[in-house]
C-alpha cells in the first residue's frame, strides 16, 4: 500500500471498473482491477476500460513503468464475469475478442508492465499475465484454467500462456481445468511467474521493482520490450534482423537520455 505522502503525489483517473494512478515522482503508472465484490471478474465495461488506460499511459510522457494489481484479497481476477452478458454481435464474424482490450500488448504498450497476482487467477485472467512483462505472485495465488470443466474450449488464453510456460505445463493445465490448481512454488518453478512473496509485501515489491524500470532511460525499455515480444512471431534470423534495426533506432536517443555523470553512482538519473 502506499503512504499518504505517496498518494497525494499520485494522479487518479475516473473509472468505474479499476484505478488509474499515475506518480510523476517515480514515473510509474499504477492500474487496480476494482471489482473484488466479483473477484475482479471482467465485463465489457472494464474491457473498455483497461483499453483506454493502456492508451492512457502509452501516450503520457511521464509514465515509463506499470504495475498491474488487483482488489481485494481472494483474486486477482476470475476471467469474464458470466452473470452479465458480454455482449456480442449477431454476425458471428464480428465478435471480439476481449483480450485484445485487456491485453497491453494487443494496444500497442510497450512500457514495461509489472503484474502482482494475489488470490484466485482463472481463465481469462490471463488475457493480463499472458502479455506482462514480470509476473509475481503471492504465496498463496493459485492459477487455473476452468474453460473445459464447464465445456468450453480453451484456446486462446494457452496460446498465449504457452509462450511463458511451454507446451507441455500449458496442455496439463488447459485439459484438466478445475482439477489442476498450480500453487505459487509450482508457478514459480514452470516459470509462470518469477518471484513468490508474502501478501503483504506483493504490491511493494511491484511497485519496487517498476520504479527501478522506470529510472532506466525509456527509449531503452520500450525497444527491449518491443523487440523481445515481436521476435516472437517471427523466425529466429527475421527476429535477429528486426532487432538490429531497433538498435540502431533506438540506442542513439537511449544513451542520450542518461546523465553519464551518474553512471558511477547507486543509479541513474535520466535527463
Amino acid at each position: 500500500m502506499t503512504t499518504s505522502e505517496e498518494t497525494s503525489r499520485m494522479t487518479p483517473h475516473a473509472y468505474e471498473t479499476i484505478l488509474l494512478e499515475t506518480d510523476p515522482a517515480t514515473r510509474v503508472a499504477t492500474v487496480t482491477l476494482n471489482r473484488p465484490e466479483r473477484l475482479n471478474a471482467f465485463n465489457r465495461r472494464m474491457c473498455h476500460e483497461v483499453a483506454d488506460a493502456w492508451h492512457r499511459i502509452r501516450l503520457d510522457p511521464a509514465v515509463n513503468a506499470v504495475v498491474l494489481r488487483a482488489a481485494g484479497d481472494r483474486a486477482f481476477c476470475a476471467g469474464l464475469d458470466v452473470r452479465e452478458p458480454y455482449g456480442q454481435p449477431d454476425d458471428v464474424w464480428n465478435h471480439e475478442d476481449p483480450g485484445e482490450l485487456l491485453s497491453p500488448k494487443w494496444q500497442k504498450l510497450w512500457k514495461p508492465v509489472v503484474c502482482a497476482v494475489q488470490g484466485i487467477c482463472t481463465a481469462g485472467a490471463f488475457y493480463f499475465l499472458n502479455e506482462s512483462d514480470i509476473v509475481l505472485c503471492s504465496q498463496e495465488a493459485t492459477f487455473f484454467d476452468s474453460h473445459v470443466t464447464f465445456g468450453m474450449v480453451s484456446a486462446i488464453e494457452p496460446i498465449g500462456l504457452m509462450r511463458r510456460i511451454g507446451l507441455g505445463e500449458t496442455l496439463r493445465m488447459a485439459l484438466r481445468g478445475n482439477d489442476e490448481r498450480v500453487g505459487s512454488e509450482t508457478a514459480l518453478r514452470i516459470g509462470l511467474v518469477s518471484e513468490v512473496l508474502p501478501a503483504d509485501r506483493l504490491w511493494a515489491r511491484a511497485d519496487e521493482i517498476a520504479r527501478s524500470i522506470a529510472r532506466k532511460p525509456p527509449a531503452a525499455t520500450q525497444g527491449t520490450v518491443r523487440a523481445i515480444w515481436e521476435s516472437l512471431d517471427r523466425p529466429y534470423r527475421a527476429a535477429v534482423e528486426q532487432g538490429l534495426l531497433y538498435t540502431r533506432l533506438g540506442n542513439p536517443i537511449g544513451m542520450s537520455q542518461v546523465d553519464r555523470a551518474a553512471l558511477g553512482k547507486d543509479e541513474v538519473v535520466i535527463r
